[in-house]
């Protein structure tokens, strides 16, 4: 392929990486030192994943289950532990395991299309309770297209990946599962040398997942803004077409804060297996996991089915505290998983 032989490929693809730059410098994002550095680590960690899933782990023929190395994508769960492997949706694929102890587990097929419009469609979903173990404890789920007996995860002509959610309570004393994959389907038993036409669509589609991605969550970002210091019902349907999880109600905002303010978040909390409250960056990354960014089910104090959470700089001494860790704006989230009932909460900002 000349592209290969030119080196072309190579420069389409920096010069590709160099325009999803523009994400980080556009007008609405913050230009402090802090956000914009971030938002330019958040371009290393996209480039570094991007190229991961579709240069080295990109056979559907040959899928390994990989877990994100702090890789922060549309407000990351600090309490999920992250599976995910490429696939294609005319294989038939088995995958393998031990529930482990962990809280929750989720297992859903995808049709990812980031670098064409910025979605992430759902083709199939398992969760806990529709799962039946072996009798060996162990448990086997087969992705095909056709229905199958027992664990089935529907694939769709467009599934290109399997993603496994598993969401710790008390990360202290919970251990997730092992989980492998393969595919069982007829195919090569072994991988061919490398294709440079496939290396080239490769680097292609790396570029545009990169800036795909970070232009769908700053876009995201920017619709928070129009309500500030709130967590308004945006409408669930654009948070699953961007891979959200089925069981998932999502309440996501933005917050921005002057010096000695805190902002109060109060709700009634619903009967559900999981809940929790995340604080993230501008671009949607959760807040550094050593800091006190995030409460959930377990570790919140909650009265009378109550709960108060106070995101401030400094602990007020009240309420369930989120540190704000060195940040004055960004956007956060509350999720309700497997509520039949989704309160709003109410928010203010008070002088802390």
């Amino acid at each position: 392929m000349d592209d290969v032989l030119t080196g072309q490929v190579w420069t389409d693809f920096c010069q590709a990486l160099e325009r999803a730059g523009k994400v980080v410098l556009r007008e609405t994002a913050p230009a402090t030192p802090l956000d914009r550095a971030e938002g330019f680590r958040y371009l290393t960690r996209l480039v570094r994943e991007m190229l991961y899933s579709t240069v080295e782990n990109a056979d559907p023929d040959f899928p390994r289950l990989r877990a994100l190395d702090l890789v922060k994508i549309g407000a990351d769960n600090p309490d999920n532990v992250y599976l995910s492997a490429t696939i294609r949706g005319d294989r038939t694929y088995r995958i393998t395991g031990r529930r482990g102890t962990i809280a929750y587990f989720s297992i859903g097929s995808k049709a990812n299309r980031y670098a064409k419009d910025g979605t992430m469609a759902s083709t199939g979903e398992l969760s806990n309770n529709q799962l039946a173990a072996n009798s060996d404890g162990t448990i086997t789920i087969i992705a095909s297209a056709t229905p199958h007996e027992g664990n089935w995860l529907p694939l769709a002509p467009d599934s290109t990946g399997i993603v496994i959610r598993q969401s710790y309570l008390d990360r202290s004393t919970e251990v997730p599962g092992e989980w492998h994959i393969e595919r069982i389907s007829e195919g090569p038993e072994v991988p061919g040398p490398l294709d440079p036409a496939f290396l080239a669509k490769a680097l292609q589609r790396a570029a545009l997942a990169v800036h795909g991605t970070a232009a769908t969550f700053a876009h995201w970002t920017e619709l928070f803004m129009s309500h500030p210091n709130e967590l308004p019902d945006f409408g669930q349907e654009m948070f699953q077409r961007a891979g959200g999880d089925p069981e998932i109600f999502y309440l996501h905002g933005y917050w921005t804060l002057q010096p000695g303010e805190a902002w109060v978040i109060e709700t009634e909390v619903p009967d559900c297996p999981y809940w929790n409250f995340q604080l993230d960056n501008w671009w949607m990354e959760s807040l550094d996991h050593t800091h006190r960014i995030t409460v959930n089910k377990r570790t919140a104090v909650v009265d009378a089915g109550r709960v108060t959470i106070v995101v401030a700089d400094k602990d007020p001494g009240w309420g369930n505290w989120i540190d704000t860790a060195g940040h004055t704006s960004g956007t956060a989230l509350l999720r309700w998983l497997g509520a039949t009932h989704h309160p709003i909460p109410h928010c203010k900002v008070v002088r802390s």
